[in-house]
């Protein structure tokens, strides 16, 4: 068995869920493989926030990707700060910025990108899409241009077959 990476907290012990935001959650290891360039996607499709003007729920998927410099996210404690969000009150531009900001500080990946896929409230849905990524670096500059520009701005097809 292998061990548990120092600083880890969460992992393989019981914890409590803390349902107003805590970035403070969040837990880092250090990245095995430094000197690869790799992909880590995360995806959470049962995250849950309130309307910071009607207290209503919103529901979303939430997609994470990131290229690893020094850093990975430990994932239960990802877990835990994406299930911190159910009482915050917050836009959806707010909130997927703070999740992509919170680990962007956290993590100083090379480059990341959250998309938040809010279910519609009111007949409409909200879909933000975030990018943080380290400066000076051509390849990762050419990345974020490349993401932007290929990033799903057509919404998936939900009216029903009238056939």
């Amino acid at each position: 068995m292998e061990k548990k990476p120092s600083g880890i907290t969460k992992l393989g012990r019981k914890v409590d869920y803390v349902f107003d935001y805590s970035p403070q959650l969040l837990e880092k290891f250090e990245n095995r493989f430094p000197d690869r360039i790799y992909w880590v996607s995360f995806n959470c499709p049962e995250f849950t926030t309130l309307c910071p003007i009607t207290g209503q729920p919103d529901f979303a998927t939430i997609y994470i990707q990131y290229i690893p410099d020094k850093w990975l996210v430990e994932s239960k404690s990802l877990k835990l700060y994406l299930f911190s969000f159910r009482n915050a009150k917050g836009f959806h531009e707010d909130t997927v910025n703070r999740i992509a900001d919170d680990l962007y500080n956290l993590l100083e990946p090379y480059y990341i990108e959250v998309y938040g896929e809010f279910n519609p409230r009111g007949g409409i849905s909200i879909d933000p899409f975030v990018q943080r990524f380290r400066g000076g670096v051509d390849w990762v500059e050419e990345l974020a241009k490349e993401r932007f520009k290929l990033h799903k701005i057509t919404p998936p097809d939900i009216r029903r077959n009238r056939g």
